[in-house]
């Protein structure tokens, strides 16, 4: 059983630890039933749209929108989407894909869509019955957002829009996008604009691509996509502010997935040094051991630290905590890999064998140092915070 002393940090509420042991609950139950290991797109597909449904069920998607629309608090918490995103993920990372990407999907509208786009889509999102995307990337757009080609133009009452995004978590599988586009003439940042694309708009076509640890992943194409008016969230040139803004709150909640990669890392650790021995003694028995031990514990301490710093600042100030998100993703994603590594080198060889947890975590980490700003992208976030301080 992994460590539970961090719920009872004064960043958490007591509404946090029972909704702990509600997701506790959920993943007991329902992840045994449902298949978690696939071969093809087909499975990866089916499962991840079994995990929608079962938490939208269980109201766990109700943490991914605000009241008033299937969701349980005013505002979107960032402790409760941080908490799930640790817990799930140490007991599966699809699991935790399926749960987070409705939250980043939907999160625009959430925070900057109309009413109407509001009652349109967030309910189903949070009963499990619509699958959300965020779209983002671009082949030559990825950190740097202001590179952005995809574009809308205005055409009679409405847009059409004509691009390419790629690495679009549930390309294929969502049924409403949040995508973001060039619109206007004005340069960089400052002409980008976010619409709420639905999937069977004509125009639309996906190309999946294969990734390590497998999930549904591909870039989605736009060719002349016809928009009403109504699908445009906030005004012109609020594209940037949108997605740094929804960022700003997710970020965090990646930092507390690496967290439950880690924590699972930690305790398969454990057991394997308690149960193998060699030369007449347990693995546990030896100093080495120990040193990594220690290191991997002090590690995932100071990552859960940075996490739900940057979530309660995020909560109870309401303002932007891009410096405080930016470390949280940073130091507990790259702590994380290095935690995971240590575990593989206490099974040995066992350690990269297929579909021994280990292994599978492995794979499972190295996106996430990645995505939603990479590793140096964040560094450069975090210096230009402490510089202008």
């Amino acid at each position: 059983m992994a460590d539970r002393s961090y719920l009872d940090w004064p960043f958490l509420a007591d509404s946090h630890r029972e909704l702990a042991d509600e997701i506790e609950g959920w993943a007991a139950t329902a992840l045994p039933e449902i298949a978690l290991h696939h071969s093809d797109d087909r499975e990866v597909d089916a499962a991840v749209r079994r995990l929608v449904t079962s938490l939208g069920r269980a109201g766990l998607l109700s943490l991914c929108v605000p009241a008033g629309y299937g969701g349980r608090t005013p505002a979107i918490d960032v402790r409760s989407l941080c908490l799930a995103r640790d817990i799930l993920a140490r007991h599966a990372g699809l699991a935790d894909f399926a749960f987070a990407m409705q939250g980043l999907g939907s999160a625009p509208i959430s925070m900057f869509g109309s009413e109407a786009q509001k009652r349109r889509h967030l309910p189903a999102v949070a009963r499990g019955e619509a699958i959300a995307a965020f779209a983002l990337s671009e082949p030559d757009a990825g950190s740097d957002v202001g590179a952005m080609t995809t574009r809308a133009v205005q055409d009679g009452d409405g847009y059409r829009l004509d691009g390419c995004k790629t690495w679009i978590s549930n390309a294929g599988l969502a049924d409403v996008y949040t995508v973001f586009a060039r619109l206007g003439d004005a340069p960089g940042a400052k002409g980008l604009a976010a619409f709420v694309v639905e999937a069977g708009t004509p125009g639309i076509s996906v190309e999946r691509i294969p990734v390590m640890a497998p999930h549904p992943l591909g870039s989605v194409r736009f060719d002349g996509c016809r928009l009403p008016a109504d699908a445009l969230i906030g005004t012109p040139g609020d594209g940037f502010k949108i997605a740094m803004a929804t960022l700003d709150v997710f970020r965090s909640t990646v930092g507390a997935a690496a967290l439950g990669f880690a924590r699972r890392a930690l305790d398969e650790a454990l057991a394997r040094s308690r149960s193998r021995r060699v030369f007449g003694q347990r693995l546990a028995d030896f100093q080495l051991t120990q040193a990594k031990i220690a290191d991997m514990a002090v590690a995932i301490d100071a990552a859960a630290l940075l996490v739900y710093r940057a979530a309660w600042t995020k909560d109870t100030t309401g303002g932007r905590v891009t410096r405080e998100a930016s470390m949280a993703k940073l130091f507990a994603t790259e702590s994380a890999q290095q935690v995971i590594d240590q575990a593989v080198q206490i099974f040995g060889g066992l350690g990269v064998t297929s579909g021994v947890t280990v292994e599978e975590l492995y794979r499972e980490i190295r996106a996430l140092r990645i995505y939603e700003g990479a590793s140096e992208i964040q560094k450069l976030v975090i210096a230009a915070k402490v510089l202008d301080a």
